[in-house]
């Protein structure tokens, strides 16, 4: 366990969630909730490293953000090439596509996080995010994804505003 503390920039809830979670992946996609939740884990001393599946639905501005962002806050990325559409679950566009796609997708990154050596895999989901809504919620949580700023209950309008006072351009 790391001594992490709250910052103005990191609430105590979330340092509370990060102090127990010492080594963790993180499913990074460059956006305001991932880039906080890595400045956060990096904030509290948490050993995290980034991973970005790169596939046909992220386009190249996406990549280049996550980049910068883990430049910025110093923190270890890790790019994954994966053909989504290699997956004929995904590929034939079912009402459960996204389901699909962010088990495809979790699932490799829990596979290399995993030969990587960090026993943990977080996620950016938020108190916003209605999982009535998101079929992609029932893969993380069959996949045991941890998802620290909505388990802290930290909204999109909150993590946009620690954002902001963290200096991160993704806010």
């Amino acid at each position: 366990m790391n001594t992490a503390k709250p910052t103005p920039t990191v609430p105590f809830a979330l340092a509370f969630i990060l102090q127990n979670i010492p080594k963790a992946a993180l499913g990074f996609s460059g956006g305001v909730d991932s880039s906080y939740l890595l400045y956060a884990a990096k904030t509290c001393r948490v050993n995290v490293r980034a991973y970005f599946v790169k596939s046909q639905f992220q386009p190249q501005f996406e990549q280049d953000d996550a980049q910068r962002i883990a430049k910025e806050i110093n923190a270890a990325m890790t790019i994954i090439p994966l053909d989504v559409l290699a997956s004929e679950f995904v590929k034939s566009n079912p009402a459960d596509r996204c389901y699909h796609c962010k088990r495809l997708i979790f699932s490799t990154i829990l596979n290399q996080a995993t030969t990587d050596g960090y026993p943990v895999l977080m996620d950016g989901s938020n108190a916003s995010d209605n999982a009535d809504d998101r079929p992609g919620m029932r893969a993380l949580a069959e996949l045991e994804v941890r998802s620290p700023l909505r388990e802290a209950g930290l909204t999109k309008d909150q993590i946009r505003e620690y954002s902001r006072q963290a200096g991160l351009f993704t806010w």
